[in-house]
């Protein structure tokens, strides 16, 4: 998770229950549990919180390790008998609710006031920088970095060695392993598009996660990168991403993808090893992409593809469907002339 947002727990789970406005009667016994963090179901382990809101999500609810867990009447069923199930009628709202008492400072992303410029901190003598570079606290970059003009490394940023950041970067809550490249206009680390629609006003929930990038990546020019609201958000190893791509929260891309241009990704979607995607093409949310699949420009991925899959069109199908149906209307256009 975020080793960057102060933890504000631990509470009891009588506390939690509180902060719902829950009026539930448990032993002792329970209600006393500390409760240390809030994780997603693959995560949490005991004495921490976790939420399960989608029948999608049943094999890793019955697998869980956390201590409790807010979910729905229908889905508590699927929980292992250690955790204890606190049955809400809007789940995601709930552990939002719970994740900004842990983490009151996940949910706003304003711009860092701590900022100086390079010329002030001890990163003047070991980095190749360019002008009007500012470095928040909490910074660390290691050997051999350069950094472009008008760059910004927000407050909590590990680069490693070898790495370039481009003009007009802006980072923040994010690990940069090594020999990494990030080109001109990027934007790391920043909060996903994760709220509640609301008619008077729209709730906002927190983005406790944070950017992996790992060894060997490029990342190009306007990408942009959100961080994790309940994980982190991963780039593998030797994966380059083309310029002006969006990935939202929590994805996980494997290691030596190639991403094109323009692609959109959606929330939690988890991408396998030498996978390539076309240009312009669309992810959708909550989708497993298997190893060694190739998905065309301009497609609209809505469903898990397997390993070795080859597809394109939207909705995305097989290449050799594609092209079939393809034929088929040029056939009927034909015919019709």
């Amino acid at each position: 998770m975020n080793p960057f947002f102060k933890n504000f727990g631990p509470f009891s789970l009588k506390q939690i229950l509180t902060f719902l406005n829950l009026s539930i009667s448990l032993p002792s016994s329970v209600e006393n549990i500390l409760i240390k963090d809030v994780k997603d179901l693959s995560s949490a382990s005991t004495n921490e919180l976790t939420f399960f809101h989608n029948k999608n999500y049943e094999k890793l609810a019955s697998t869980t390790k956390a201590s409790c867990c807010i979910t729905l009447e229908n889905l508590a069923k699927y929980l292992p008998n250690t955790c204890e199930p606190i049955i809400v009628d809007n789940v995601l709202l709930s552990i939002a609710e719970i994740t900004k008492k842990f983490y009151p400072t996940s949910v706003t992303d304003d711009f860092d006031s701590n900022v100086v410029e390079i010329e002030k901190t001890s990163f003047k003598d070991n980095v190749f920088y360019g002008r009007n570079i500012f470095i928040g606290k909490n910074v660390q970059i290691g050997k051999n970095c350069k950094i472009g003009h008008n760059s910004i490394i927000e407050s909590n940023v590990i680069i490693g060695d070898d790495c370039t950041i481009g003009s007009n970067v802006i980072l923040r809550n994010s690990l940069i392993k090594n020999n990494v490249s990030i080109l001109d206009g990027a934007i790391i680390g920043k909060k996903g598009f994760g709220f509640f629609p609301n008619k008077d006003k729209n709730i906002r929930y927190p983005h406790i996660g944070i950017v992996i990038i790992d060894d060997n990546c490029e990342i190009g020019c306007g990408a942009t990168i959100d961080r994790g609201s309940m994980s982190n958000t991963v780039i593998g190893k030797n994966t380059y991403i083309d310029n002006q791509v969006h990935i939202a929260h929590n994805n996980k891309i494997g290691e030596n993808c190639i991403v094109a241009g323009q692609v959109g990704f959606a929330g939690s979607s988890s991408l396998g090893n030498n996978v390539m995607i076309g240009g312009q093409a669309g992810i959708s949310g909550h989708l497993k992409i298997g190893d060694n699949v190739q998905i065309g420009g301009g497609s609209g991925v809505l469903d898990d593809l397997k390993d070795n899959s080859k597809v394109m069109g939207y909705p995305a199908t097989s290449i050799r469907n594609f092209l079939k149906e393809k034929k088929s209307i040029l056939d009927l256009l034909k015919r019709k002339k």
